[in-house]
């Protein structure tokens, strides 16, 4: 209920995700990644999944060492209650490695040895299908530009973005969709967060492979129709930008996702050209693939808003 204090409990907070407008904490969910622990690890940065499968390796060396150690002079050829010789044995137990100089010597080392080496084997399999599922999983590397232009196209004040396929291979039957989130009140007077599809000149291309500029024409029948920029800021709008396709290399599907805040809108602008065409080849210049020129000429007048009921 509105105005109410959430209820205790598990809480989790997000960083403000598009389409939220601020940041967000959510009560009542199981927020422990144990909960979702392969979803966790196959998500997690390759830096984080690294640190984190030699940390697990180190530990479990160090709790079997403890139980070797424990056991006192329960391994052939090594120092009595050396916790070093100890651990050593422990890695090469669960390495299976057994260079044959230390051994087991008593049925309790030989049990701690026969249940590492089942860890051991369990380990490894997990740990290789994970990093094999993570290199496996299907990415798209998309580039899109750091803000959005609002400005003229064919005689349309339209808002423009544009995206880069930062692969040499094609996405084939590439699909793009271009949605607006923002705060507004309904007839019955509560606030909602609603979402509104913006149609696009283009929304599919056949095999993106360069650059795509995608482009709303900001028509009367437009969300946006009459939209300020602080009207905008004041209603919390988001633009969330969600691209799906086939990888030409992989033959698998990719999407990738993005996100403008009315802030990241440029209005008055247009971005600057990076095609170079030659009487050879054309050339591409990446390095001002997110540079804005304000016009040459005041912007279009907006045209008439649609009716709808805004905050």
């Amino acid at each position: 209920m509105t105005g109410s204090s959430p209820r205790r409990g598990r809480q989790r907070r997000h960083l403000a995700p598009f389409g939220t407008g601020r940041d967000v904490v959510s009560v009542g969910l199981e927020s422990s990644a144990l909960h979702d622990a392969y979803h966790t690890l196959l998500t997690m940065r390759w830096r984080a999944f690294f640190l984190l499968v030699f940390l697990g390796y180190v530990a479990a060396n160090g709790l079997f060492a403890l139980g070797y150690w424990a056991l006192g002079d329960g391994i052939e050829n090594a120092e009595p209650g050396s916790f070093r010789d100890a651990f050593f044995f422990s890695v090469q137990t669960l390495a299976t490695i057994g260079y044959g100089k230390m051994a087991p010597r008593t049925l309790g080392a030989n049990l701690l040895v026969a249940l590492e080496a089942l860890l051991g084997m369990v380990g490894l399999a997990v740990t290789t299908g994970l990093v094999f599922a993570r290199f496996s999983r299907p990415t798209a590397r998309v580039l899109f530009s750091k803000v959005a232009v609002v400005g003229p196209y064919e005689g349309v004040p339209s808002l423009m973005f544009r995206m880069a396929n930062a692969r040499s291979s094609q996405i084939v039957e590439a699909r793009l969709k271009l949605t607006l989130i923002r705060n507004e009140i309904t007839r019955e007077g509560r606030p909602v967060r609603r979402l509104h599809d913006l149609a696009l000149v283009r929304s599919e291309h056949a095999a993106f492979a360069l650059t795509w500029t995608a482009v709303h024409p900001i028509t009367p029948g437009s969300p946006l129709a009459g939209a300020e920029p602080e009207a905008l800021r004041e209603a919390m709008a988001d633009l969330v930008v969600s691209l799906t396709g086939i990888d030409e290399g992989l033959s698998q599907s990719v999407h990738a996702r993005h996100g403008y805040r009315s802030d990241d809108i440029r209005w008055g602008s247009r971005f600057a050209d990076i095609l170079t065409p030659g009487a050879e080849r054309s050339f591409v210049d990446y390095d001002r693939f997110h540079d804005v020129e304000p016009l040459d000429a005041a912007p279009l007048a907006p045209p008439e808003p649609r009716s709808v009921r805004n905050p």
